[in-house]
């Protein structure tokens, strides 16, 4: 189940049965703010909703204010080492600010940012890191890697509910699946708080993807977790479109476009991976939601291609182009894209009418978390 409680980041409801939200974080160096702005602004188009940035100096943090008055979706604070900063931050008008607890610099530093997040009505997210847990954590880390995480973050838990804080979500970061999985499951069974879902420093695109798929969306669909982000070291862009690939595939989220494209075998008279990547590269530029299917012969193709919204199945001269079940007509193969992406253009305009069918899809039911938009 979600957690039970919820905040609000900027206008964005996080937990207690909201739908599960999309983060990602800047590569740009803050302080440069046309920078910064313009690259929010690619990753709000991509679909990401919260947006973190790095406030690693002063220079970062006057940078702050502009910013969060231009940028087109709520905008957090990353702290590291310096509790000033985060003070600075939420009187920028920042939506959110993540402190770390194994480097902010102890209880008081912690008292301070709370005292001024009660002031400023500013939400906080505890982030714990394997990579950076508190001195006398790490002793343990090696026994017990996902234990040591859970304990970084209850401390932090417990001085700011002493404190009458609550508006608060929390991450336990790992760059290994098993020990974030671990830990993320142990922590969910003691806080009724939102948790921040990511695998840190997962890796470049297809193995980040994949320890982020495996990681994130096992949690989710266990009922675990309110927030995501996919970590990447690639163009932020990308962990946009890895993340809500999580969220369709687990049935959280319509959002975009859902390509569904065979694997291809020695039955095709087309090169499907070709074919699929240029339709793929094309749905890019659609935020409604609808199933694409892409198949390269007349064995899966009329089946898969006749469940989804469109479809175009391969042939050796000629292909078929398929609409909400029903094959419209064959064309030459050199005609497939365009005439395919004319249909959907065309019934977007008429308002994405979805026809009765007789054959539909089995919906099984699976436990998930945050419901879906």
């Amino acid at each position: 189940m979600a957690s039970p409680r919820q905040i609000h980041v900027g206008g964005v409801a996080i937990g207690g049965g909201a739908p599960v939200v999309v983060q990602s974080m800047t590569t740009t160096k803050t302080h440069d703010v046309d920078a910064t702005l313009a690259q929010i602004e690619r990753l709000a188009a991509a679909g990401r909703e919260i947006v973190r940035v790095a406030v690693p100096g002063l220079p970062d943090a006057e940078a702050l204010r502009p910013i969060v008055r231009d940028a087109p979706v709520p905008v957090i604070a990353d702290i590291h080492f310096n509790a000033s900063l985060a003070l600075r931050a939420m009187d920028a008008g920042v939506a959110a600010v993540r402190i770390n607890p194994g480097n902010i610099g102890g209880e008081a530093k912690v008292v301070q940012v709370v005292e001024r997040a009660q002031a400023t009505g500013t939400p906080l997210r505890i982030g714990a890191n394997s990579g950076s847990l508190p001195d006398h954590l790490r002793w343990t880390a090696t026994a017990d890697p996902a234990g040591a995480l859970v304990r970084a973050a209850l401390e932090e838990v417990e001085i700011l509910e002493r404190l009458g804080f609550h508006e608060f979500k929390i991450s336990v970061k790992s760059s290994s699946v098993p020990v974030m999985m671990a830990a993320y499951r142990q922590l969910s069974e003691q806080v009724p708080y939102p948790l921040h879902l990511g695998v840190t420093e997962a890796g470049t695109l297809l193995t980040g993807a994949v320890k982020s798929s495996i990681g994130i969306g096992s949690l989710l669909a266990q009922g675990i977790g309110d927030t995501i982000r996919v970590s990447l070291s690639t163009d932020p862009v990308e962990e946009v479109r890895v993340a809500f690939d999580i969220l369709r595939a687990l049935g959280l989220r319509k959002f975009g476009p859902e390509l569904i494209a065979c694997p291809s075998c020695g039955r095709t008279n087309v090169e499907v991976h070709e074919l699929a990547a240029v339709v793929e590269q094309r749905l890019l530029g659609y935020r409604e939601h609808f199933e694409v299917a892409v198949m390269g012969c007349a064995v899966n193709g009329p089946g898969e291609a006749g469940d989804a919204d469109f479809g175009i199945a391969g042939g050796r001269d000629a292909g078929h182009i398929y609409a909400h079940g029903a094959v419209l007509r064959r064309v030459p193969q050199d005609r497939l894209v365009e005439d395919l992406f004319a249909e959907i253009d065309a019934w977007i305009a008429q308002g994405m009418p979805r026809p009765q069918r007789g054959r539909r899809k089995l919906d099984l039911p699976v436990v998930l978390t945050g419901g879906a938009a």
